[in-house]
């Protein structure tokens, strides 16, 4: 009887941990998304003509990513070396803080400035929690743990449009911020990884990012990086600035950037979901990545090259380009299970971040490319430079999934050295 109580509020917390991180995950994308929803109307509201929109889009999106490359890489040290738990619950803090900080923005520059400290705070949530989740699950079933905070996570985008359609787009950024610093107020009964603490105490290194260089992790971690740059591609790019692209080939002007963002997160919940049960289900990640990139090729070349179109399929096509991109939990799981205790949060929390952070590099490529007057499509200059940026991304992802191993039912409590 003392063994199945035991077993019952060891089962419990797992689970509220799993509940915790997920929640956390929700609110993080609810802020990361929400400047992708309200862009047009609150960079009107403070002052920013319409010609100079995409321009000022693009600024405030790259400072965004700036500030996800160094909060991942700081964060990930941090959840190696002080543990998983505190610095999850300073990450929710500090995008909270920053998401209410949002909402009084009055300029270009100060808007770029507060996304910039979002983005470090958002930087640190998802990897320690997929590293949190991953260490306390029993091997076998930890893809249900991660795909659950993933697709919670994602639904994020969904409550940040309904917010925004109830209110305007400074409290939609305060309700963000309020509901995070709610979120702390759960983590009385999570406790921290028993992985870390049997680590904690010995004489290892930890959250070195320097042993990542090694010649045989190296390979592993770019590897990793590369198998996840597809879906920022999608998202960043094609989903971001859907209303410009169905203009350009001749569709319809009333697309709203807020709810094609919506419909591509609520494809990218349903393909976290789908995506993560067929990891389980094939005992492969591997297989599942490569379906999904599969599936990632064709609706990027059905979106791009489909003339005309109406409100209605553009929000098809960005739900259908959500659930293809929608492999974004066996991604960074996969990331995290490739690394010892000892690097697992570091890896964990900087591969999603320098995926989310090639999004600059792709932006200022897309919008040489777009301002070019060599282009591939005479008068669509927005889909040639997507076919060269996304050829490009598609062939890093292959690439990167040949050199992966597989890493399903693989035991996690061990160090490297």
């Amino acid at each position: 009887m003392v063994s199945a109580t035991k077993d019952s509020t060891m089962s419990t917390r797992i689970w509220l941990t799993v509940l915790v991180c997920g929640l956390g995950y929700f609110v993080d994308i609810y802020d990361l998304i929400l400047f992708s929803i309200v862009r047009p109307e609150s960079l009107a509201a403070i002052g920013v003509l319409p010609g100079g929109i995409q321009d000022a889009s693009e600024m405030i999106l790259n400072a965004q990513m700036v500030g996800m490359l160094i909060g991942g890489l700081l964060f990930g040290i941090l959840a190696d070396k002080k543990g998983r738990l505190s610095v999850l619950l300073g990450s929710i803090l500090m995008y909270s803080v920053m998401n209410i900080a949002n909402a009084f923005v009055t300029s270009v520059p100060m808007y770029a400035t507060f996304r910039f400290l979002s983005g470090i705070g958002l930087a640190g949530e998802l990897g320690v929690a997929i590293t949190l989740v991953s260490e306390v699950m029993p091997k076998h079933s930890r893809g249900y743990g991660t795909t659950i905070v993933a697709s919670m996570g994602i639904l994020g985008a969904v409550g940040a449009y309904a917010v925004h359609q109830l209110t305007d787009w400074r409290v939609a950024f305060i309700i963000g911020g309020v509901l995070g610093l709610c979120l702390l107020g759960m983590r009385v009964r999570v406790r921290e990884s028993g992985m870390f603490n049997n680590i904690e105490d010995k004489p290892v290194s930890r959250g070195n990012f320097l042993m990542i260089f090694k010649k045989r992790r190296l390979g592993t971690y770019l590897s990793s990086v590369a198998i996840g740059v597809p879906v920022w591609f999608v998202i960043g790019i094609l989903v971001t600035f859907a209303p410009e692209f169905t203009r350009e080939g001749g569709g319809s002007a009333n697309v709203v950037a807020g709810l094609a963002v919506m419909w591509a997160y609520v494809g990218l919940a349903a393909g976290d979901l789908a995506s993560g049960l067929v990891s389980q289900l094939l005992k492969s990640r591997r297989k599942t990545i490569l379906v999904f990139l599969l599936l990632t090729t064709a609706s990027v070349t059905w979106y791009l090259f489909t003339p005309a179109k109406t409100e209605t399929l553009t929000y098809i096509q960005t739900c259908v380009l959500g659930f293809s991109a929608g492999y974004w939990a066996v991604f960074v799981t996969t990331a995290a299970e490739q690394f010892g205790t000892n690097l697992r949060a570091t890896v964990a929390t900087t591969v999603p971040n320098v995926v989310r952070g090639g999004l600059m590099p792709a932006l200022l490529v897309f919008a040489a490319l777009r301002k070019s007057d060599q282009v591939l499509f005479p008068g669509q200059p927005l889909v040639s430079g997507a076919v060269i940026v996304g050829c490009l991304t598609m062939a890093i992802a292959f690439t990167g999934l040949v050199f992966l191993k597989e890493t399903y039912g693989k035991e996690l409590d061990y160090v490297e050295h």
